[in-house]
């Protein structure tokens, strides 16, 4: 792992503990669907149906957060009239360009990134599925699409395996799959951040605002992580070999935007989960909690505290892009 002093058998133990990650989100989104939180169509050609139960809590924070970031993302479409691009950073099996594309909101260009391996699964899936394959030869236009073991480029949709710590090479592999620094770019990271040192997650926002003019962050993180709650979810994560070596910026909502506003963004924006969830209509909110019997509230608050959404904003070209809320 570049500019760290872990010894070379540990960043790897590390990096497949991350890994492991996408698998949990993936399963624990997949159960929320099928439980009816939401709809998502695609889901199931990446995920198989978990075959344990997910506690409420999990949901309920699951359909918070998809809501969440897809609101601000749809905000951000509306701002541009899709005249943007979108790069998700870490998408494991994210399904978010299929569904843009169903509601007839893609923008100029999707990007994802996320580890090789990841990619390459997705990859396959992508190859193996005419659901999923046909919507971007839909979308395709032009010249054959390219496509190999870590990366798919097409007209509007593009898989990238690379690294978030080596800048250069990610940079590299989104101009060869088009990217335009020039057009209006909301860059995506859900649980990502804090798996970075701050050397790296610093270098990754600076990189960002330095490259695109007119520009949208959003990240959705772990917050208050000093409190005893917040220390215990640390300590489960590292009983699974999984450091949250980049925590230090999660201590707070003001660190959270602290870190936006040090590396080049001029506004940043941080709410809990709370927040994000009672900013939700309140006629999904009823339905939503009428799917599953939920025992302990205080729990799902707890949890709902301890996460957070974050966005930051640059705008150049004056597009109301400060204007973005929930």
């Amino acid at each position: 792992m570049a500019g760290t002093s872990r010894p070379p058998q540990t960043a790897d133990v590390f990096d497949e503990a991350v890994r492991g990650t996408c698998d949990d989100a993936s399963l624990c989104k997949r159960y929320a669907i099928s439980v009816g939180y939401w709809k998502d169509p695609y889901i199931e050609y990446f995920v198989r149906q978990p075959k344990e139960r997910k506690a409420p809590e999990i949901s309920r924070g699951y359909y918070a957060r998809v809501q969440g970031v897809s609101n601000l993302l749809e905000a951000f479409l509306k701002k541009t009239e899709c005249n943007c691009q979108i790069i998700n950073l870490g998408a494991g099996m994210d399904t978010l360009f299929w569904k843009l594309k169903d509601e007839n909101l893609l923008p100029r260009k999707y990007f994802e990134v996320d580890f090789p391996s990841i990619v390459a699964r997705k990859i396959h899936n992508i190859k193996a599925k005419p659901p999923l394959s046909k919507p971007i030869m839909e979308s395709h236009s032009g010249e054959s699409l390219l496509i190999d073991a870590h990366s798919l480029d097409s007209s509007r949709y593009a898989i990238i395996g690379a690294d978030l710590r080596d800048l250069p090479k990610l940079e590299e592999h989104l101009k060869k799959c088009n990217m335009d620094p020039h057009l209006p770019t909301v860059l995506v990271a859900e649980c990502v951040l804090i798996y970075l040192t701050q050397e790296h997650s610093a270098g990754l926002l600076k990189w960002a605002a330095g490259i695109f003019p007119s520009a949208m962050f959003i990240n959705y993180e772990q917050v208050n992580m000093a409190d005893r709650f917040g220390q215990i979810m640390i300590e489960n994560l590292q009983s699974r070999q999984c450091n949250l070596i980049g925590v230090e910026h999660c201590r707070s909502l003001e660190t959270q935007k602290d870190r936006f506003l040090q590396n080049g963004w001029e506004t940043a924006t941080a709410i809990d989960m709370v927040k994000v969830y009672a900013s939700l209509p309140p006629t999904d909110v009823k339905r939503i909690e009428a799917l599953e019997f939920l025992d302990e509230k205080e729990l799902l608050e707890q949890l709902m505290q301890h996460y957070c959404l974050c966005w930051a904003t640059k705008d150049s070209c004056n597009l109301g892009l400060t204007e973005i809320t929930l």
